[in-house]
């Protein structure tokens, strides 16, 4: 990853503004839009007047909102609700297409962040699109790329890829920690103890503050702390022992399980797609 200098970020914050400024007053329905952007950087706090699709084509990228937070890897993207204020932040060198749609209905109508994983078909048609978008003489085509675009989309198979995070509060700064150095191993009754609660207690107040249960949580916060270091090209191997589990296989079936795939084909099929 290159080192970001005072100019390098103010530079990458000038053209975050003016990218934004120009979707914004922009009157089309659907926009699209490319960018490679270095590891380390993070966009910060803005919102769109129209939904949006970030996809990552390469790297892996961390979206925050006051709903939770998103680790999206290659081959996904993210459906950000219109108005919905969020950050985004590079895990690694990243490139990145957007969609932007202005309809309320179909899929851009919903009001939840939701992970969609990116098929072939709509990886080609982005690209497509991207292209389109700068030759003006092609219009027509441009068009039915689209359309068969936005069809696509509302056909993208929902991956469970969500973070949940509190605000605030004993229980964030917990979620923090863990996140710095996960651990399939952690007890609930270690973490209740923390909180002065019992098993019980915690276990009900977990869930109510998350929407999931502790157990969901911890695999899903695992995974998330695997994801960089892998698409990064670390061995499995290494990724797995350092994250606390005791063999590949346990890591592979974990992965399997919240991914659909083993870590070494997952990557692969993203980075080839």
């Amino acid at each position: 990853m290159e080192k970001l200098t005072a100019a390098r970020l103010k530079a990458l914050d000038d053209d975050h503004i003016r990218n934004l400024s120009r979707m914004e007053q922009s009157n089309e329905d659907v926009l699209v839009h490319s960018s490679d952007i270095p590891g380390g950087y993070t966009v910060p706090p803005h919102r769109h007047r129209r939904t949006q699709f970030l996809c990552v084509f390469a790297g892996v990228v961390l979206v925050s909102t006051d709903r939770g937070r998103w680790m999206i890897p290659p081959g996904h993207t993210l459906l950000i609700p219109r108005g919905l204020e969020h950050s985004v932040e590079m895990y690694s060198d990243v490139s990145m297409r957007s969609v932007y749609i202005y309809s309320p209905e179909g899929r851009a109508a919903s009001q939840e962040p939701t992970v969609l994983e990116v098929t072939d078909l709509a990886r080609q048609l982005i690209t497509e699109a991207v292209r389109k978008g700068v030759l003006s003489e092609e219009r027509n085509r441009a068009e039915l790329v689209m359309a068969l675009l936005l069809d696509e989309i509302g056909r993208l198979p929902e991956r469970r890829l969500g973070l949940p995070f509190p605000a605030s509060g004993r229980l964030a700064g917990l979620c923090r920690d863990f996140v710095e150095q996960p651990s399939p191993a952690a007890k609930i009754d270690d973490w209740a103890r923390r909180l002065n609660m019992s098993r019980r207690t915690f276990t009900r107040f977990f869930r109510e503050e998350m929407g999931v249960s502790f157990v969901t949580w911890r695999q899903q916060a695992c995974l998330f702390a695997c994801l960089p270091r892998l698409a990064a090209g670390e061995p499995v191997t290494r990724v797995a022992l350092e994250a606390g589990y005791e063999s590949v296989p346990a890591f592979t079936t974990m992965f399997k399980r919240m991914l659909g795939s083993s870590p070494r084909a997952y990557l692969s099929n993203r980075e080839a797609a």
